[in-house]
């Protein structure tokens, strides 16, 4: 939800410290950019800056007033939760004698008590903010043993909810203490220097080194050590990786947007998704299965927990695996999931998909279903994330870093893993022969090459886009799996350009919604291939509908499908592509189209308003 970075380097002070604070902020700004600020530790004492609005208030605040060299730095771009985005609430936040910063990711859910009781003890509050709550415990608990790590072991027992905080003391000018519960925190291992990140791209540019931080842990980073402790100050040694990624996959490359280059992103990443997934006999290995496949083999029912575009790439899988499988498939909203008394059993497996591995939603429904006896199989992004090392497997997606709030590239890489999974447990349980489990993955392996043509194609979906940038409504229709593209489509259009959007089933047209065609309404149609002559002729009759009715139909549909020819105002082309595999194909105008109509309509579309890329509360 915020971005957070933390640094240690040399004794000397020197501008370094801010420097790679700033430019982890830059890197993380997708995460929260409603207001930033750092915090140094100086010779002199804390020294701070911090602005509402995006970093480059920061930076001009900086450039107006220069920080003095230092020899620590923490950082923090904020998504809002308490209090709006105001100077006063953006993070750092300070003690009241100013020698204690801390910044913080996540909600205190207990801090109205907490508050009060310090309210009563005569601390001014100076923020509208949950934080602020625990700066002056932590400065309190400073001051009663003069060591920064038991203070936040002492305080962190005190705290309700979800967190990730880093804290400095000008006391301690060498070090920063950091927290997690519920809340992402990565360290980076530098020569001479260390790191803390809410995700690796806070450090990508300096080192690929990292350690994954567990639940409830604090961690003590100095230029030349890095101690991990649990919630009771017992040592732990925590897993070592390496970031299979570099500082340039987290940068434009030449596009004007994350988002551009994300959508060019797709071949490779749907590529990459599916590489090494076979052993020397030809058959489907995963990538941390730590479940029996006798388990696998009893399953009698599949449950998908997701939230927002990961849920629609749920729905793909559940044609794909059904199919395949033979097993019933369930898509759960992961919020809606614990609340409402799921049934499931040890013969569930329930598939938990996020991008980033750290969803709050998600993980408190793998937290449950895990109380409930189902093992749980995760399908994220992003190595060590807490969904990923609390799950009994896990099922990576190689899209790298996705910095567009929008999901594109790791839409396409969920479903594609989805793909996995469902051919897997088809060859693990028998439903399907090891030669048609190989036809499916030569399939799949021609996509990369088809999503590639379709974005060459572009241009002519960004003209359409242009044309229609006064659009206040736009509607998304489709049938099997293009229903869960439809509803995709139309959610990439509410979250970049602002304007109603509704994805339906095509089936449910006459049902209600054909109430909304009227003159001029733009709808979308994904349209079934034509070797599917039932389906494709009950959408080819959706279209003629609201046509009929003054819609605007812009239709995507196969190459060579020249039956939605006369009914449509514009086509645009896909390559063939087998029946449960078109969601990686018509899916991608739909993304080219959002982020074009957002771009004319002169909106942000990396950072669309209200969003953050990983909302890390529930």
């Amino acid at each position: 939800m915020c971005g957070i970075v933390g640094y240690v380097g040399p004794a000397g002070p020197s501008n370094r410290p801010l420097e790679v604070a700033m430019e982890g902020l830059a890197r993380l700004e997708y995460r929260g950019y409603d207001s930033a600020g750092v915090a140094l530790v100086t010779p002199e004492g804390l020294a701070a800056a911090k602005r509402a609005g995006k970093l480059a208030n920061l930076r001009g605040a900086l450039e107006e007033d220069p920080l003095p060299p230092a020899t620590a730095a923490i950082g923090h771009t904020r998504w809002a939760t308490h209090g709006p985005p105001t100077d006063l609430n953006a993070h750092p936040h300070l003690s009241e004698d100013g020698r204690l910063a801390v910044i913080h990711n996540g909600i205190i859910e207990n801090f109205v008590t907490l508050k009060a009781e310090l309210v009563a003890a005569g601390v001014t509050f100076t923020s509208q903010t949950d934080t602020e709550v625990v700066a002056h415990l932590l400065a309190r608990s400073y001051a009663e043993n003069g060591d920064l790590t038991a203070a936040m072991l002492a305080v962190t027992r005190r705290l309700e909810g979800a967190f990730t905080l880093l804290a400095v003391h000008a006391d301690a000018p060498g070090t920063v203490v950091g927290a997690r519960l519920n809340s992402p925190l990565v360290v980076g291992l530098g020569d001479g220097e260390n790191f803390l990140g809410s995700d690796v791209a806070a450090f990508i540019s300096y080192t690929q080194e990292a350690l994954e931080l567990g639940q409830d842990q604090v961690v003590t980073i100095t230029a030349d050590d890095v101690r991990v402790v649990d919630g009771e100050g017992a040592p732990v040694e925590p897993r070592r990786f390496t970031v299979d990624w570099d500082a340039a996959a987290a940068v434009k490359g030449g596009f004007a947007t994350f988002m551009d280059k994300e959508i060019h992103d797709q071949p490779k990443a749907v590529a990459d998704t599916l590489l090494g997934r076979t052993d020397g006999q030809g058959n489907l290995v995963l990538d941390e299965l730590r479940i029996d496949e006798a388990v696998l083999r009893s399953v009698d029912k599949i449950v998908v927990i997701a939230c927002g575009t990961a849920a629609y790439a749920g729905h793909v899988a559940k044609y794909a695996v059904e199919h395949w499988c033979r097993i019933p498939v369930e898509v759960e909203l992961a919020h809606e999931f614990r609340y409402r008394d799921p049934v499931v059993t040890e013969k569930t497996l329930v598939v938990a998909v996020s991008q980033s591995g750290e969803t709050m939603d998600t993980l408190m429904a793998v937290r449950h279903a895990r109380e409930q006896g189902a093992k749980v199989l995760a399908v994220v992004n992003t190595h060590g994330s807490t969904i990923a090392r609390e799950s009994d497997a896990v099922l990576y997606t190689h899209a790298g870093p996705e910095i567009a709030v929008a999901s594109t590239k790791a839409f396409l890489a969920q479903i594609t893993a989805c793909y996995l999974l469902g051919l897997y447990l088809a060859q693990l349980r028998g439903n399907k022969y090891a030669d048609e489990v190989a036809g499916y993955l030569e399939e799949l392996g021609k996509l990369p090459e088809k999503i590639q043509s379709v974005i060459d194609g572009e241009e002519v979906v960004r003209e359409v886009a242009r044309s229609m940038a006064d659009a206040t409504s736009v509607l998304f229709l489709g049938r099997h799996v293009g229903y869960p593209v439809a509803m995709e489509g139309a959610l990439k259009l509410k979250e970049l350009a602002y304007i109603h959007a509704e994805g339906f089933a095509a089936g449910e047209l006459k049902h209600g919604p054909i109430a909304l065609i009227d003159e001029g309404q733009p709808v979308f149609i994904v349209v079934p291939t034509p070797r599917r002559p039932t389906l494709h002729a009950k959408v080819v009759s959706n279209i003629q509908e609201v046509r009929a009715r003054g819609a605007r139909t812009l239709v995507i549909a196969e190459e060579g499908d020249e039956a939605v020819t006369e009914f449509a105002d514009v086509v645009f082309r896909v390559p063939r592509t087998p029946t449960l595999m078109m969601p990686l194909v018509t899916v991608v105008p739909l993304q080219i189209f959002a982020c074009a109509l957002a771009t004319a309509k002169g909106l942000d579309v990396d950072q669309p308003r209200n969003l953050a890329k990983s909302v890390t509360v529930e």
